[in-house]
């Protein structure tokens, strides 16, 4: 089950995403020996990972940098434009073109909506195409943390019949949180998915996933600015921040004010016994620290399975996968 590239997540339906998380699965378990841990490190050694994060990112780029040193890779990284030639003028495209003589991947980050999507076209009308991975686009989609997520939810809910029949509330800056996106789209290959869009009217989701939405059946889905019923009727509250970073001054955002839709340590009671509490980080006052020993608290998880998701879907896109299972 190989990719060319990952950039998007409707490239995902259930039999892939299934496979996917049964193979971070058993990655998870050779990790857990030392001659497991050694063997994943025998895997791609021959192989060279290049991280190019042009926007600021922790999570993401140690993860995906931790996956490749699983699997024994290499890896160089640029995280500043200014240290490369297009501080001269080079265009972005020559630049990834000239580093994929170099590697054999490219994980990409960019606060550029679509560009990796247009590398990739890019460099499939050439001699020498290498995956790319969509590691965050601007604002419009973030497949791996989506899939992180997914994999944190299907691991919480494996025990009370998978995703089916979950209602998943998100809470936040769903306007601009690229997370947001790309999870609905994942969660529409489940059945019976009700999906609370919880914010300020300021925030409230676009109209391309409205349209998603509209046309598929098997996910209801509701827009609210009542925190506190939201929170109450969900099976899982996926946090988000404030999207600032993509405020401008011509269009700005920073006026609204956001406090009610916190997660705080009074709110627990409202939750349901089994409730999972996510965020992809980083925080701010939208979810109180206090939550964090509370065991619905699943986001100190989350971080951890992208690294073994991350793991996994590189092991695909560079054909070792079969050799995992």
């Amino acid at each position: 089950m190989k990719f060319e590239h990952v950039l998007r997540s409707n490239q995902f339906d259930l039999k892939k995403l299934t496979y996917l998380f049964s193979l971070a699965d058993r990655i998870r378990t050779f990790n857990a020996t030392k001659s497991g841990l050694m063997y994943l490190n025998s895997l791609l050694p021959h192989k060279r990972a290049m991280l190019f994060f042009t926007q600021p990112s922790t999570r993401t780029f140690l993860s995906f940098q931790s996956a490749c040193h699983i699997l024994g890779m290499q890896t160089s990284d640029i995280r500043d434009p200014n240290t490369s030639s297009e501080r001269k003028g080079e265009s972005i495209e020559d630049s990834l073109r000239t580093f994929s003589s170099y590697v054999d991947l490219i994980i990409m980050r960019s606060p550029v909506a679509g560009l990796c999507e247009r590398i990739a076209n890019l460099l499939d009308q050439t001699p020498r195409s290498v995956p790319i991975i969509n590691a965050g686009s601007g604002p419009d989609e973030h497949p791996t943390q989506a899939l992180l997520d997914l994999y944190t939810l299907n691991r919480c809910f494996a025990n009370t019949d998978g995703m089916y029949d979950k209602t998943i509330c998100m809470v936040g800056d769903l306007k601009r949180g690229r997370t947001v996106r790309s999870l609905s789209y994942l969660l529409a290959n489940y059945q019976k998915i009700n999906i609370i869009y919880c914010s300020p009217y300021e925030f409230r989701i676009n109209e391309d996933l409205r349209a998603f939405l509209q046309q598929n059946p098997q996910i209801t889905y509701t827009e609210t600015s009542n925190f506190n019923e939201a929170i109450s009727q969900a099976d899982a509250i996926y946090m988000q921040r404030i999207q600032d970073e993509y405020d401008t001054p011509e269009d700005s955002l920073k006026h609204i004010d956001t406090t009610k839709y916190y997660l705080t340590h009074d709110h627990l009671a409202m939750l349901k016994p089994e409730c999972k509490i996510l965020h992809a980080m980083p925080r701010r006052q939208e979810l109180d620290p206090r939550i964090d020993n509370d065991p619905r608290a699943e986001y100190w998880s989350q971080q951890r399975n992208g690294m073994w998701v991350r793991t996994g879907l590189i092991a695909m896109l560079m054909g070792i996968d079969q050799q995992l299972i």
